[in-house]
C-alpha cells in the first residue's frame, strides 16, 4: 500500500496580512541554515511582490516564494522535514502561474546551484556563468512564458 502524500496547501497572499509567516520560514532556511546576512534578506522589495504561502493541512507555514513586479522569481524556501514532497514544485507553478497573469513574457530566478536539476523540470535554462549572492553559488535561470 502506498502512503498518502503530505497534506499541504499553497495560497497568493499579501505581505502586509502574512509577513510573520514569511518571514519565519526565509529567517530559519537563508539566515539560520544557510547563513545569509540578515541585511541582504530584507530588501525592503517584498511589499511589491507577489508572495506564495504553502501550509499544512494544520495551518503551519511550510514554505514561501515571490515574485518581483519585473518577473522575477525569488526567495523560494522550504522548511526542511518538508523538503523533497512536491511543496517547492507547488509554489513554483504558483509563481510561474502569476507571471503568466501579469503578462511576463519571461520568469527569470537566480538559482542555487545545488537546484538547477529543480528549475530544469520546469523548463527553466540556465544563462551566464556561475556567481556568488551571500557566499553560495548561483546560475540565472530563465523560463519563456
Amino acid at each position: 500500500m502506498m502512503d498518502k502524500p503530505p497534506a499541504f496547501g499553497v495560497a497568493r497572499v499579501s505581505w502586509a496580512e502574512a509577513h510573520a509567516a514569511l518571514r519565519a520560514i526565509r529567517t530559519t532556511v537563508f539566515v539560520d541554515e544557510q547563513r545569509v546576512p540578515e541585511a541582504l534578506e530584507w530588501d525592503g522589495i517584498d511589499d511589491a511582490c507577489i508572495q506564495v504561502l504553502a501550509t499544512a493541512a494544520g495551518g503551519d507555514a511550510i514554505g514561501t516564494g515571490r515574485l518581483l513586479p519585473d518577473g522575477h522569481i525569488g526567495r523560494m524556501a522550504v522548511l526542511e522535514p518538508w523538503r523533497g514532497k512536491g511543496v517547492g514544485a507547488a509554489l513554483l507553478r504558483e509563481l510561474i502561474a502569476a507571471a503568466r497573469e501579469q503578462g511576463h513574457a519571461r520568469a527569470e530566478l537566480s538559482a542555487q546551484t545545488h537546484a538547477i536539476g529543480f528549475y530544469r523540470r520546469f523548463g527553466f535554462e540556465v544563462i551566464g556563468e556561475e556567481y556568488l549572492e551571500a557566499g553560495i553559488p548561483h546560475r540565472a535561470m530563465r523560463l519563456e512564458l
